[in-house]
C-alpha cells in the first residue's frame, strides 16, 4: 500500500507529531495515531517518529495505514437517507441527534451502526470503530456527508480534505447582525478549563478559517451561509461564539437565551443548534468527476425559518 506524504508547514513548525496527524487524518483519533506511530508505521524524514517528536518546517511525514480490518460493530436498522452511492463512495444527509461513530457514552445507535446495515461492501478503513469514516459532523448537526467504501477511495478523500480541495457550506442561524463577506481566521483547540469544549483562546490550536459567503437579517438573528476551508471540531460553532454571534439554539456556546422577543419566539422550539451540512463538492475518488450534493434543511430547522420570515414579513 502507498504510504500517505505529508509536509509541516510554517504553522507546523514546533508542532508535535501526534498532534499534526490527527489535523491531518481526520478520521484518527489521537489514540489511533499513537498506535500507528508505536507499530512503526509513521516514518518521520531521518528522525525515529515519536509520539511527541517537534516537528520542523518542511519535514516529510510518511504514514502507511494498515489493511481493513472487519468491523466489530454490529449493524442497526436506523433510518439514513442516502443521497447517492456507488461501489467507491456513498454520501448521506446524516440526521441531527445521531453521533457519527461508535464510543464512549454511544456504543451503538450511531451513523456507522446504520451505515453497516444498510451497505454490504463497507471497509473497515479507517478503524473497526470507523470504518468509511472520513470526515465528521457533530451529534446535533444535521447534513450532507460522504463515505468512503474502500482503501484506496478512503486515502483519496483524505487527501482532498487535506488539501482543501472539499467545498463546504452550511446553513446557520446566529443571534444578531452578521454581513456577508465576514473572514473568521483564529486557531482552535480544546478549552483548557472545559475538556468538552474547543476554543479560540487554546494554548495548543490548530488553524482554522469560517467565512460568511451570505447573510439574510431577520429581527435580532441572521440567518447564514457558512463555507469553511478547515473542519476543526466545533469550528463554526466556536468561531461564531468568538465574534459575538453564537448559534441559536447552542447550548455549549452561548446561543439559548431564555428571554427573546415574541416576533422570533419560534427558536425557544430549537432542541439542538440551528445548523445545517447544506452543501458538500469533491471529486469522485477513482474516476475524478466533479460531484456536488446538497441536503435541504430538515423539517425542524425548516419549521423555525418559515415562521421567523412569516412574522417578518407581517
Amino acid at each position: 500500500m502507498t504510504p500517505l506524504e505529508f509536509v509541516a508547514g510554517p504553522e507546523h513548525e514546533g508542532q508535535r507529531l501526534d498532534r499534526f496527524l490527527v489535523s491531518v487524518l481526520e478520521s484518527h483519533s489521537r489514540s489511533q495515531i499513537q498506535k500507528l506511530i508505536v507499530d512503526g508505521l509513521v516514518t518521520l524524514g531521518t528522525r525515529a517518529a515519536k509520539a511527541n517528536s517537534v516537528l520542523r518546517e518542511g519535514e516529510r511525514v510518511e504514514v502507511q495505514l494498515p489493511a481493513p480490518t472487519p468491523s466489530a460493530v454490529a449493524g442497526e436498522a436506523l433510518p439514513i437517507d442516502v443521497l447517492y452511492q456507488d461501489a467507491d463512495v456513498a454520501v448521506i444527509d446524516k440526521p441531527a441527534g445521531m453521533v457519527v461513530h461508535p464510543g464512549a457514552g454511544h456504543p451503538s445507535g450511531t451513523l456507522v451502526n446504520a451505515l453497516l446495515h444498510h451497505m454490504d461492501d463497507l471497509s473497515g478503513i479507517g478503524g473497526e470503530l470507523r470504518p468509511g469514516i472520513v470526515h465528521r459532523l457533530d451529534r446535533g448537526t444535521s447534513g450532507v456527508m460522504v463515505v468512503a467504501k474502500h482503501d484506496a477511495a478512503h486515502q483519496e478523500l483524505a487527501r482532498q480534505f487535506h488539501d482543501r480541495e472539499v467545498e463546504k457550506e452550511y446553513i446557520a442561524l446566529v443571534w444578531g447582525v452578521v454581513h456577508a463577506g465576514r473572514r473568521i481566521d483564529a486557531a482552535i483547540g480544546r478549552d483548557a478549563a472545559d475538556r468538552m469544549k474547543m476554543s479560540a483562546r487554546a494554548k495548543h490550536a490548530r488553524h482554522a478559517v469560517t467565512r460568511i459567503t451570505r447573510a439574510m437579517p431577520l429581527p435580532g438573528l441572521t440567518l447564514c451561509q457558512v463555507a469553511i476551508q478547515t473542519g476543526r471540531t466545533h469550528q463554526i460553532r466556536v468561531h461564531l461564539s468568538a465574534i459575538g454571534h453564537p448559534i441559536v439554539g447552542d447550548s455549549v456556546y452561548g446561543g439559548v437565551h431564555r428571554r427573546v422577543p415574541g416576533d422570533i419566539r419560534a427558536v425557544q422550539r430549537l432542541e439542538r443548534p440551528f445548523l445545517h451540512a447544506a452543501r458538500l463538492v469533491f471529486h469522485h475518488p477513482v474516476d475524478r468527476r466533479r460531484m456536488e450534493f446538497i441536503a435541504p434543511l430538515p423539517a425542524d430547522l425548516q419549521g423555525v425559518l418559515d415562521e421567523l420570515v412569516e412574522k417578518t414579513n407581517n
